[in-house]
C-alpha cells in the first residue's frame, strides 16, 4: 500500500474511533438516565440519615438474610437486624414502617423488587424505616443473580 493511500485512510480511521467513543459515552449517559443510582439516604430537609432496614428470611433458604444484609450494606444501607420468619413467603416484598414510601422504594429497587411489592404497615416500635421479607423468589433478586 502506498503512503498516499495510507494518509487518505487515516482521517477515516480517526473519525471512526472518535464516533465509537461518542457512542459509548452516549449509551452510558442514556443508561444512567433510565437507571439512576440509588442513594441510601432519607430524603428530608434535615440532616442526612441512612435508611435503616431489617431483613426477615421467609424463603426457606439458609443464609439468604445474611447475603441480603451484606448486599444492602455494600450499597450504604444500615441493616440493623436479620431474622428467620416462621413461615415461608411466596414472593419477596418491602414493608414501609414509618410512612416513608420513598425510602422503601429505594430499598426495593436496590434489591430488584418490583414497586408493586412495596406495602405500608406502620409500626413505629420497630425503629426501622423499612422491612425486607425474602420469599421463595430469591433467584430473581439482584443479590442472587450471577
Amino acid at each position: 500500500m502506498s503512503n498516499d493511500r495510507k494518509r487518505s485512510l487515516w482521517p477515516w480511521v480517526a473519525l471512526s474511533g472518535a464516533a465509537l467513543v461518542v457512542l459509548v459515552f452516549l449509551g452510558s449517559f442514556v443508561f444512567r438516565l433510565l437507571n439512576p443510582p440509588i442513594v441510601p439516604y432519607v430524603e428530608s430537609e434535615g440532616p442526612m440519615a441512612v435508611i435503616q432496614v431489617e431483613v426477615s428470611n421467609a424463603s426457606g433458604m439458609n443464609r439468604a438474610g445474611r447475603v441480603v444484609m451484606e448486599f444492602l450494606r455494600e450499597r450504604g444501607f444500615d441493616v440493623v437486624e436479620i431474622s428467620t420468619a416462621g413461615i415461608i413467603a411466596d414472593s419477596s416484598m418491602v414493608i414501609d414502617r414509618v410512612g416513608d414510601r420513598t425510602s422503601a422504594l429505594k430499598v426495593a429497587r436496590s434489591l430488584g423488587i418490583a414497586d408493586t411489592l412495596v406495602v405500608s404497615e406502620i409500626d413505629s416500635m420497630l425503629f426501622v424505616r423499612s422491612s425486607v421479607v425474602l420469599g421463595k423468589d430469591l433467584g430473581r433478586l439482584l443479590p442472587f443473580l450471577d
